[in-house]
């Protein structure tokens, strides 16, 4: 009997996808989620800084043309690790977006050794270098209408809300 179920792979991107969904930034919706031994052990979306006005209510904070309002979606996850006392050493991201140089810079230091992305973004020339030269493995995962499919949504949709 053939396995229907959606993949590792794609199941962890779109909880990264879901994710994205609660960011509260005008400019680029991500999600990212910490992944250890096959379990989430953390997440993330980019947004303020907890208690502090939305870009979606007050609008983005530009300097050189980066809202520096927003904390960002695999600096959110890291930093739950963190308030947990969780070490990241030894696990892979997904995130919907390739990451900043910054955000590259948090993942291997925290020690992620496989960073997967849904979309390129920029995709920074000295992030490239230093995934290279820290070998951690860098995977793009697509998601196809097919595994979307296997999620029948409707069957969690009540009706009448």
């Amino acid at each position: 009997m053939k396995d229907e179920r959606i993949g590792w792979p794609a199941y962890f991107m779109m909880q990264a996808a879901m994710l994205a969904s609660r960011s509260t930034c005008t400019r680029l919706h991500v999600g990212a989620v910490i992944v250890k031994d096959g379990r989430i052990i953390a997440s993330g979306y980019n947004g303020s800084v907890t208690g502090t006005p939305h870009c979606t209510e007050v609008g983005d904070l530009l300097i050189d043309g980066h809202c520096i309002r927003a904390v960002h979606a695999e600096q959110n996850a890291l930093m739950q690790l963190a308030k947990m006392g969780i070490a990241a050493e030894g696990a892979e991201i997904y995130v919907t977006d390739f990451p900043c140089v910054h955000c590259t810079k948090f993942l291997l230091q925290a020690g992620i050794k496989k960073i997967n992305y849904l979309r390129n973004y920029n995709n920074d020339e000295f992030a490239m270098s230093l995934i290279k030269a820290k070998n951690v493995a860098l995977k793009q995962v697509p998601l196809t209408q097919g595994d979307v499919q296997l999620v029948d949504f409707e069957k969690y949709v009540m009706e009448g809300n």
